[in-house]
């Protein structure tokens, strides 16, 4: 999609899991335990992840990300025929020490000296971004670390992304939000925030309300459309 330069933005928020840290990373990381298994692990750790947020959110059965986190291992594990406590364990440690994407550490400093506040919003528990941060050394970057856990639900509950402007008290059309996630982003810009998706995979849109506002390839490419 073609990108028009946002205007007016004040703050940046971002989305943690795809977008600022590498969940891939937790498996591979494993590989010597997980052999040739790993990729298809952590596909389907993530798929699985991802459905018990929507699942949980839509039967009001809440529970928090790291439990979720923990049942889509268990799925992952059984389905790949790996299932071990130990190999368990460390995993889930694993996932406590995820890698951020390279552009990541350079795109939040050239922003945060642009004077932009910036953040994270995510399905994540505190105690996890706090480990994801520091395993990423992207401390004192942050003016808030959003939880989900605030609101008891998980995204793309509109009362997540109304975390960011009640949090940062910035209206929602001066604040960035971004996300590797399509359905995040998309559902983001339907809450009224300004979205752009970060389209890492290169996939194709959703067909879903509300489009984002632009679209980038990695994270590299976001202050370059803010003006």
């Amino acid at each position: 999609m073609s990108n028009p330069a946002l205007e007016g933005i004040e703050a940046c928020v971002f989305d943690a899991y795809g977008t600022l840290f590498d969940f891939n990373s937790a498996s591979s990381a494993k590989r010597s335990e997980l052999g040739d298994d790993w990729q298809r692990v952590s596909e389907l750790w993530r798929q699985k992840q991802l459905q018990y947020t929507w699942l949980r959110g839509l039967a009001g059965h809440h529970a928090d990300f790291w439990t979720v986190t923990g049942d889509a291992l268990d799925f992952a594990l059984a389905a790949t025929g790996r299932s071990s406590p130990e190999l368990r364990e460390s995993l889930m440690n694993s996932y406590l020490g995820l890698s951020s994407f390279p552009e990541v550490p350079a795109t939040l400093r050239s922003l945060q000296a642009s004077g932009r506040k910036l953040a994270i919003l995510s399905n994540g528990t505190p105690a996890m971004l706090e480990a994801a941060i520091n395993a990423a050394n992207l401390q004192n970057l942050f003016d808030a670390v959003l939880s989900v856990e605030e609101v008891g639900i998980f995204k793309p509950h509109p009362s997540v992304y109304r975390l960011a402007p009640e949090r940062l008290n910035i209206a929602p059309s001066r604040i960035c939000f971004v996300s590797s996630n399509a359905w995040d982003a998309f559902s983001a810009k339907a809450f009224g925030l300004k979205a752009v998706w970060c389209n890492r995979l290169g996939q194709q849109p959703e067909r879903i309300p509300a489009t984002p506002d632009a679209e980038i390839s990695d994270l590299a490419g976001l202050p370059g459309l803010l003006v």
